[in-house]
């Protein structure tokens, strides 16, 4: 069976000792009037006739203790929402990482233009093309590096077709 406690408060007491006093008043038989209050009451100025308070021993109110199961259950709880508290810790962590790993893949993986491959033979282009600048009225001085650049592809180009062969 389950621990409990009753506190009874002081105006509880002063109405059972109200209520005992009344019930004595009234089982008296018929005798002789007195002036004078019995002894459990007490008569104040105005002439009212109060109750006499008993000396009852004061003891401290009741301390209200949860029972040792509900002890046991709050702290059973507390410590499964530290061990949540925990999980989640780890697994935040744990996707964080993820999702740092994802992002530096990505990262890597991302479009990339290629380096720009150097012009075959764009020095004997440059050559031919300030020389036609400059000699635009006699075109016929350039044909020397024209017949360079010309080469220069021709080269270029058996190479590519020995690649892919």
């Amino acid at each position: 069976m389950g621990e409990f406690t009753i506190q009874i408060s002081r105006g509880l007491v002063d109405r059972l000792v109200q209520d005992a006093d009344m019930s004595k008043r009234t089982k008296r038989t018929k005798g002789k009037a007195s002036r004078e209050p019995p002894a459990s009451q007490k008569q104040t100025e105005d002439g009212s006739v109060k109750p006499k308070r008993e000396a009852w021993p004061l003891q401290p109110p009741p301390v209200f203790l949860p029972a040792t199961s509900e002890l046991e259950a709050i702290r059973s709880a507390v410590q499964e929402s530290e061990k949540a508290v925990e999980r989640l810790q780890k697994e935040e962590e744990n996707v964080l990482e993820k999702v740092t790993q994802k992002a530096k893949e990505l990262r890597d993986k991302e479009y990339k233009l290629p380096k720009p491959k150097p012009r075959p033979c764009s020095g004997d282009s440059e050559a031919c093309l300030a020389c036609y600048k400059e000699h635009v009225k006699d075109p016929l001085k350039c044909a020397s590096l024209v017949i360079n650049f010309a080469d220069c592809v021709r080269r270029f180009r058996q190479e590519v077709e020995l690649r892919n062969v």
